[in-house]
C-alpha cells in the first residue's frame, strides 16, 4: 500500500494505492481508517478495485458498517470508479444518497475527487 499526498486547494488528502484488496471486511476499514487517520489525513480517497466486489452487495451490510466508521470519526472520504455497472435499485440510491452528504463521495476520476473533498 502506497499513500500520495495530494495538497489541494489548501487541503491535504490522502490517496491511497494499491494493486489488491485492501477493504474486503469492516476490520480492514478500521486498520486503514486508523492507519490513515493516525498520519493526520481527515480526507481520503480509495479506488473501487481496491475495495472487494462485496462491498456493493449492501444486503450483507459491509458498505453500511464501512461507510459509518469512516463518518464516526469525520473522515471524508471519495471513492473513485465506474459505478455504472452497478445498476440496482439499492445500490444506486445508497450512491446518491452518499453523494449528497459530502462526506463519502462516489466519483469518476481522482481530479473529481479532490475538488469534492476540498469542498468544506
Amino acid at each position: 500500500m502506497e499513500i500520495v499526498t495530494h495538497n489541494y486547494n489548501g487541503k491535504k488528502i490522502a490517496e491511497v494505492l494499491s494493486g489488491k484488496f485492501l477493504i474486503q471486511n469492516a476490520s480492514d476499514s478500521l486498520d486503514l481508517l486508523g492507519n490513515i487517520y493516525y498520519q493526520d489525513f481527515d480526507k481520503i480517497i480509495l479506488h473501487q478495485k481496491n475495495l472487494t466486489p462485496d462491498f456493493f452487495d449492501l444486503k450483507n451490510g459491509l458498505a453500511g458498517e464501512m461507510l459509518q466508521k469512516f463518518s464516526n470519526y469525520r473522515v471524508r472520504l471519495a471513492i473513485v470508479g465506474d459505478f455504472s455497472t452497478y445498476t440496482g435499485k439499492s445500490i444506486t440510491d445508497f450512491i446518491f444518497e452518499s453523494n449528497k452528504t459530502r462526506q463519502i463521495n462516489f466519483v469518476r476520476s481522482v481530479e473529481e475527487a479532490l475538488t469534492v473533498l476540498s469542498l468544506g
